[in-house]
């Protein structure tokens, strides 16, 4: 009996509707996997949760994030400056996008300096490393404010390098205080 008695589309037209269908999915999955997504958590402004900094209006902090580079090179990648969310913590900024590096700036003396505490000096600045869990925040502590520079564990020490760089050209450096 041919296809055409029982009112189904000839063989050949559903072959080619198949086929078509096969195709067009295939071409989405395609063009998903290709083209990232607008609401990756990679692109568009970073949210960042708040931490005090109660000296964040100070001068020396204004002086500091007007002059971080808008790049950064880790492990010979370049991360560029990125949108922080509204509402933006006060005296931050960040760089890159996965797992991004963020220094804030007029944070009250971290409690972990005291003085037998290790210290690095890294480009003229003295930092104070307090890791964490897959990041490190390094402290600057010779400088009339406190500066935090917080880095994926995977980060290398251009960051560290290049920030300790901007902070000996633009801050004074200070005693260090312990109380």
């Amino acid at each position: 009996m041919p296809d055409s008695d029982t009112g189904a589309p000839p063989r050949v037209v559903l072959v080619l509707a198949a086929t078509l269908a096969v195709a067009l999915a295939v071409a989405v999955a395609v063009f998903a996997v290709t083209h990232r997504s607008s609401d990756s958590p990679d692109s568009g402004p970073l949210p960042l949760v708040p931490v005090p900094a109660p000296f964040a209006a100070a001068p020396a902090c204004t002086t500091l994030l007007g002059a971080v580079p808008t790049e950064l090179t880790s492990n010979g990648t370049s991360l560029k400056l990125r949108e922080l969310a509204n509402p933006a913590p006060p005296a931050t900024v960040a760089w890159g996008s996965a797992d991004p590096l963020v220094l804030r700036c007029g944070l009250d003396r971290p409690p972990e300096l005291t003085p037998t505490a290790a210290l690095r000096l890294v480009n003229k600045v003295q930092w104070l490393q307090v890791p964490g869990e897959g990041t490190s925040t390094w402290y600057v502590v010779d400088r009339e404010v406190y500066a935090a520079l917080t880095v994926p564990d995977s980060a290398g020490t251009g960051p560290l390098q290049q920030i300790s760089d901007t902070i000996a050209a633009k801050l004074p450096p200070r005693p260090l205080r312990f109380s």
